[in-house]
């Protein structure tokens, strides 16, 4: 009875772990607005009482995959993290990282759309950003104390402008190039934020940190 209970338990969380990934592939393709709850449910392959067992409305499915993308996106963190040796090399590493995820993991693309998009205000999507500000602003304040980023800079004032900037260069690139440029309009915008922000000693690094941001094959 006991085994029969966990096959059971594990049949759940398949199903819905299918739903949350047909509902990615909708939602990336058809934005918020132009996916319907039967559209997923064919998509994943499940009935819609399957599908309403697990999730009752479509702004609960939006954020299952805005949560699913977090943490996906926390996982390229922690690797960004193990590659570098210093806190700007970890941001250019996250920077990669993000990069990768928006051109190779339909589930982080579809959570940017979804959480970008003015029809998902009854969606939970704050997290991830405010996360990221957070993590980038602690990267920033160990850089000025390893002597890295100038010290007049307020880390938070700069958590919360990159990554902003980084979600409008992903947005461009992907209105004006399908995202094929991604990679090389991060490298511009870090170029442009590392010359204003490092200390003299790092600035001859600058096109070594900024060439950390190119394609690779996805953790």
């Amino acid at each position: 009875m006991a085994q029969d209970g966990r096959s059971r338990q594990q049949r759940a969380g398949d199903t819905r772990d299918a739903i949350v990934a047909g509902a990615a592939r909708e939602f990336d393709h058809r934005g918020y607005v132009g996916t319907s709850m039967d559209a997923v449910a064919e998509r994943a392959g499940v009935t819609k009482g399957a599908l309403y067992f697990h999730f009752t409305s479509k702004a609960d499915l939006a954020g299952a995959v805005i949560a699913e993308q977090h943490a996906i996106s926390r996982r390229y963190g922690e690797a960004a993290f193990a590659k570098a040796s210093s806190p700007l090399e970890t941001l250019m590493w996250m920077s990669q990282g993000l990069a990768t995820q928006m051109v190779s993991e339909v589930m982080v693309s579809a959570g940017i759309r979804l959480s970008t998009e003015a029809a998902t205000t009854d969606v939970a999507r704050a997290a991830p950003y405010t996360d990221w500000m957070s993590v980038t602003a602690d990267l920033v304040r160990a850089g000025i104390a390893d002597g890295q980023v100038q010290d007049t800079w307020d880390p938070e004032l700069l958590g919360r402008v990159v990554i902003p900037a980084y979600t409008g260069v992903q947005t461009v690139s992907d209105v004006l190039a399908g995202r094929r440029d991604l990679f090389e309009r991060l490298r511009e915008l870090w170029t442009v934020l590392l010359a204003a922000i490092v200390t003299d000693r790092v600035r001859p690094e600058i096109p070594r940190l900024v060439g950390i941001i190119a394609p690779t094959v996805a953790p």
